[in-house]
């Protein structure tokens, strides 16, 4: 039977994965915590003591870190040295791995936590297990988010099983998963204090000797800074690019630039406000009595420039601010939401990008500025070739 080994930190939705593969023949092989899970979930669960033949020592630190273990993953499938191997010492073939690691980020962004506790949370079993498991992707499957866990399943119940991209893809991620970690600890360790009267965590100040960013493509953009240029857009993993696009063509790097630019300066202001962009300079920008009239105010102030311009405002457009907007050539426009009737005002303009931002913090303080500015929406980073 296949042999699967599950060891994970975060939890959610491993008991139905785990079903998912015990009803398609694998055993389970996993440690402390998860096995425990697995075991109120209903699940026959081999310890991975009873695989090694040794127990868990050192408080935990030493459990998966085995010739029986990690011979049974590195093993090539396709090599008869190989598979001799093991079986002259007892080990049988592991064929999946399903590993998150330790918590450290989330220990990390917390500064109450301790150095002590901190060192605590740096995994080390478990990226040697989805390391070796990638390494050999072409006969163990390596799983590290639970969001793929369904397509896993699906991949399972094809005939052939599980294709070589699709297990590539996997391996990919795995690599991409234990590289974010250690660059995790490896930037959090630089702000920490060195001394004869032992370690303390800091705040960062000035800039680390160096550094490194870890971000996932979320779309290709229509063009870079430039037409004949190629551009992509990147964002944090684990967060959202920051917006939707309602209708219009596909935005380009200029226009995120400029739609940036646009709702930073509305969200300055708590009544209405509207403000135009053009090449980053504002062309135009005003409050009023309503959306619609802070946006006809912020237009006049120039509205030979205003032709192409993109647009924020710090309120929902409304029938009568989708209109004014339709009467002038507009690249693209960004607002908290769009009422109902008016997207099909501004949907007469197919071409114009309408992008509402899928955080938008409204709070204001007495004084009128953001309480908190909407950063998350407009965090973003962008490659231009």
């Amino acid at each position: 039977m296949p042999r699967a080994l599950l060891s994970v930190s975060d939890k959610s939705g491993i008991v139905e994965f785990a079903k998912g593969l015990n009803g398609r023949g694998f055993d389970l092989i996993s440690t402390g915590g998860t096995a425990l899970t697995l075991e109120r979930g209903g699940l026959p669960v081999i310890g991975v003591s009873t695989v090694t033949g040794f127990p868990e020592m050192l408080d935990g630190r030493v459990k998966t870190l085995d010739p029986h273990i990690h011979g049974g993953i590195l093993a090539r499938r396709s090599r008869p040295d190989d598979l001799e191997a093991i079986s002259r010492h007892g080990i049988g073939p592991i064929d999946m791995v399903v590993v998150n690691l330790y918590p450290f980020v989330k220990a990390a962004q917390n500064p109450e936590t301790s150095f002590e506790s901190l060192i605590e949370e740096i995994d080390i079993g478990g990226p040697s297990l989805v390391r070796a498991a990638a390494k050999n992707f072409a006969d163990v499957i390596v799983v590290v988010s639970p969001s793929d866990y369904a397509p896993v399943l699906e991949a399972l119940d094809r005939p052939g099983g599980p294709s070589p991209s699709f297990r590539f893809d996997l391996a990919r991620k795995a690599f991409a998963h234990t590289a974010r970690y250690d660059s995790a600890i490896a930037s959090t360790l630089s702000a920490v204090k060195a001394d004869d009267a032992g370690f303390t965590r800091v705040a960062a100040s000035g800039f680390p000797d160096s550094l490194t960013v870890n971000l996932r493509k979320v779309r290709d953009l229509r063009y870079g800074e430039n037409p004949h240029q190629h551009a992509a857009l990147y964002s944090g993993f684990g967060a959202h690019p920051g917006y939707s696009i309602l209708q219009g063509k596909e935005l380009s790097y200029t226009n995120l630039l400029e739609l940036d630019a646009a709702i930073r300066m509305v969200i300055e202001f708590k009544e209405p406000a509207a403000a135009l962009i053009k090449h980053t300079n504002p062309c135009g920008a005003a409050t009023g009595s309503s959306a619609a009239d802070a946006y006809v105010r912020a237009r006049e102030a120039d509205s030979v420039s205003a032709f192409g311009a993109a647009v924020a405002l710090n309120r929902s457009i409304d029938v009568e601010t989708a209109r004014a907007i339709v009467s002038t050539r507009i690249d693209a426009v960004i607002a908290p939401a769009v009422d109902g009737e008016a997207r099909a005002i501004l949907a007469t303009k197919a071409n114009m990008r309408v992008v509402v931002p899928e955080r938008v913090n409204v709070e204001v303080t007495p004084t009128g500025r953001q309480a908190k500015v909407i950063r998350q929406s407009f965090d973003w980073t962008t490659k231009t070739t």
